[in-house]
């Protein structure tokens, strides 16, 4: 009986082989279902409302499953509207990223030469930039910032590496013959860069968006730990988590933190666990099914 050879059959295999990485997968699509589905009940206004007299409370007081933070409000509520944040600007930013990472690099990559030389040496040059305090310094300068602003903020600097990667790829793809048959055959370069090129090397695009999503929701997180991420009147799980920065409330009030640090966990292990099963099937070296 024939093996099905396609990159979807390839996936499904295996998942089949790795027991962990399914048991990932699905937490993953349940816990994102819940917080989504939940999130769309919620009124960020009515959530973010403070109440001083409920501050810290215990869980399980007056109705609150997870307790309630330094402000009276709900963690789980919160916890709900932050992680659903994250996610979407994590998301966004990894969408962003790749198409411009993916223009620059096949420009780039098919052109070669000249074309080639200047656009790395603009890349190298984006490389050398302080990418983290450059975001931090516009972010504190950018007046009232929304969630779309730090979005565009970090998207800037974060799409080199794709640019790279994908650059080195179609620098390998130009070079082989259907597309110089392609060439020959009239079509423009766009159209080869698109339809032929682009096609061929779509299983890296996945596995590096992918991989990239996790990196994008700790760059959230990391800087709205600091407190340059997004504002305070957003929820977020980094600001959350900057909570236990105050000794009383880290061992007095556990219950502000713990669960927004172990939810953020299980979302990058269990992204980046997926995302190597699906970079394994791209590899018949490292397959296991």
């Amino acid at each position: 009986m024939k093996k099905n050879t396609s990159n979807f059959a390839m996936i499904v295999r295996e998942f089949k082989q790795d027991k962990g990485a399914t048991f990932f997968l699905f937490l993953l699509l349940t816990l994102i279902l819940f917080i989504y589905v939940y999130a769309a009940f919620l009124n960020t206004k009515q959530v973010m409302h403070v109440d001083i007299i409920n501050s810290y409370g215990h869980p399980g007081k007056d109705g609150h499953l997870l307790g309630t933070d330094q402000g009276g409000r709900d963690v789980l509520k919160y916890l709900v509207l932050g992680t659903r944040n994250s996610l979407d600007i994590g998301l966004a930013v990894t969408l962003i990223v790749e198409v411009i990472g993916i223009v620059f690099g096949l420009v780039a990559g098919y052109y070669g030469g000249l074309v080639d030389n200047i656009m790395m040496r603009f890349l190298d040059f984006m490389m050398l930039l302080p990418m983290l305090m450059l975001v931090i310094v516009i972010v504190s300068i950018i007046p009232n910032y929304s969630m779309l602003d730090f979005v565009l903020v970090v998207s800037a600097f974060l799409w080199v590496g794709t640019a790279r990667l994908i650059r080195s790829k179609t620098l390998a793809e130009s070079q082989k013959e259907y597309v110089y048959v392609a060439m020959t055959s009239g079509s423009s370069a766009w159209k080869i860069m698109l339809t032929d090129i682009l096609p061929n090397i779509s299983s890296l695009i996945i596995v590096d968006l992918i991989l990239s999503l996790t990196a994008n929701i700790g760059i959230e997180v990391g800087l709205s730990f600091l407190g340059f991420g997004l504002p305070e009147s957003v929820p977020s799980l980094g600001l959350m988590i900057g909570l236990a920065q105050d000794p009383d409330v880290m061992i007095g009030a556990p219950w502000v933190w713990i669960p927004a640090s172990l939810l953020i966990l299980v979302l990058c292990v269990g992204i980046s666990y997926v995302g190597n099963v699906i970079r394994r099937a791209f590899d018949a070296r490292q397959r296991l099914g």
